[in-house]
């Protein structure tokens, strides 16, 4: 995964762009790079390895500017080479890049017959290009930004600045999350509200199709047809103290822990208010009663989380439910069904495949839609009828540990509201069910507790090179959650089976 971080203001911008790369470095990558603008020129630095190399080498030349980019990589197109990390520059225009262009071969083509030559085997260098292109046709840098997305094939975040143009940069989205942070006399750009929360809260989400114009004065934000339009300023509620690690060895650990809190938040309005449909949203009972099967689509865990979650639908609410991986169901001739209700599941309210799946259910016909997230107006919220948002807090962790439990827990509130408004669940069931949520997060707590034992079981297992996760029934998806953990982690080999 990659990320972007941009900043104008009065003041050195270079401290701004490394501290918001390391707050990204948990995202994974494998090189960084910043580029600043300054009088005349764009410099730019770059390293494979960790961002502090990078940092060091900034420093070393003495890097100053009120204008910069920066970037960490995890390689997709091309090697990891310092030749293929970002930023990328062609003739004073430099660019960072979330994402993939898939007709980049086309384009690539396009452009060395105009002469352009190629430094690196990535398709962001082509983006690159396309921008200097259009600029020599009379554009100016927001408009030739404007000009070569419509030129691109695929997904993408952009964050642009050139050295004829010192006083603001560009930026883009398509299918990859971007929002501008607000400041005073400042502005910033990323692909995540943790590389600004030092410098400010107050954000706005790009949507698709977006382009914006970042000055210290001021933004402007245009939709897709170029249209300029007032977007929604947010004030980000993210913790700093979520960010930061703590007394744990590493945020997975962190997180881990973190479950019990994070479950009590997720549960605390049902078990003060009791299993009512309004916390869907102010419509969901009229919505919810109308239901007669749902549709689960999600990717990675969120799927192995609506996996376990079709168990509960169909014994507690007595509807029928199907899970499908959203990657898969996006690309088959799916057929709707009005009154079947689309559940999707993402803790980032970004997964683009889930986020793209969303979207060909609502062109097919489907008129109801639920999402189940983690971070409040994301995408697919914002794209949905109906959400319920678990209360898990930052995820730093690559690999999802809370962010599961509290869907589980989020899903399992969905499936009694359904059995509530269906008649399948009596007021004794609906207690019966309270009480078991109550004790939920004391019992994950104690098989916590557990940790001293599990760590030398663990030991046992550390030299193991295969694993096998058996589970039947409700224990199944579990399983598969578990093996792919292990997967994660450790690089051991690991299957789940029924």
């Amino acid at each position: 995964m990659c990320g972007i971080v941009g900043a104008i203001a009065d003041r050195d911008v270079v401290p701004v762009l490394i501290e918001g790369l390391k707050r990204l470095e948990y995202r994974g990558y494998d090189s960084a790079g910043i580029a600043v603008v300054g009088e005349s020129e764009v410099r730019r630095v770059r390293r494979t390895g960790r961002v502090s190399e990078m940092e060091n080498a900034a420093i070393a030349e003495g890097f100053h500017a009120n204008l910069g980019i920066g970037h960490t990589r995890w390689a997709t197109h091309g090697g990891v080479t310092e030749a293929n990390a970002h930023p990328h520059i062609s003739q004073g225009v430099a660019l960072v890049h979330n994402g993939i262009i898939e007709n980049h071969e086309e384009q690539r083509e396009r452009l060395r017959e105009l002469g352009y030559q190629f430094e690196s085997q990535t398709d962001t260098e082509v983006i690159a290009h396309l921008i200097h292109h259009y600029l020599k046709q009379g554009n100016d840098l927001l408009g030739a930004l404007q000009c070569a997305v419509k030129d691109l094939t695929g997904a993408y975040a952009l964050a642009v600045v050139s050295r004829k143009e010192p006083g603001r940069m560009v930026c883009a989205r398509m299918g990859c999350p971007l929002l501008v942070g607000l400041g005073e006399g400042e502005n910033f750009v990323a692909s995540d509200v943790s590389a600004i929360l030092q410098a400010t809260r107050r954000v706005i989400f790009l949507e698709e199709g977006d382009t914006a114009e970042v000055t210290r004065e001021g933004v402007r934000v245009f939709d897709a047809g170029n249209v300029e339009i007032q977007r929604e300023v947010h004030v980000s509620d993210v913790s700093l103290a979520s960010l930061e690690l703590g007394p744990y060895r590493h945020f997975m650990q962190k997180e881990i822990h973190e479950q019990p809190r994070a479950l009590a938040d997720t549960i605390e309005a049902v078990i003060d208010g009791g299993f009512d449909a309004a916390l869907f949203g102010k419509d969901a009972e009229a919505v919810l009663r109308g239901i007669e099967g749902v549709q689960i689509l999600a990717c990675g865990t969120s799927y192995y989380a609506g996996m376990t979650a079709r168990y509960w639908m169909e014994a507690i609410s007595g509807l029928p439910c199907s899970v499908e991986i959203a990657s898969e169901y996006r690309y088959r001739a799916a057929h709707a069904n009005p009154k079947h209700l689309i559940v999707t599941i993402s803790q980032s309210g970004e997964t683009l495949d889930t986020m793209e799946a969303l979207k060909y259910a609502k062109s097919l016909g489907h008129l109801h839609t639920l999402s189940v997230c983690n971070v409040p107006e994301s995408a697919i919220p914002r794209a949905s009828e109906l959400v319920c948002y678990t209360r898990a807090g930052a995820e730093i962790g690559v690999a999802s540990t809370k962010a599961f439990t509290t869907q589980l827990a989020a899903l399992f509130q969905l499936c009694v509201v359904l059995g509530k408004l269906h008649g399948k669940v009596s007021a004794a069931d609906e207690a019966d069910y309270l009480e078991q949520l109550r004790f939920l997060p004391g019992s994950v707590q104690h098989a916590l507790n557990l940790e001293p034992q599990i760590a030398l079981w663990a030991e046992k297992f550390a030299s193991k090179h295969n694993a096998l996760f058996l589970g039947r029934g409700l224990h199944y998806p579990i399983a598969l959650e578990g093996a792919l953990k292990l997967k994660e982690i450790s690089y051991i080999h690991a299957e789940a089976y029924p």
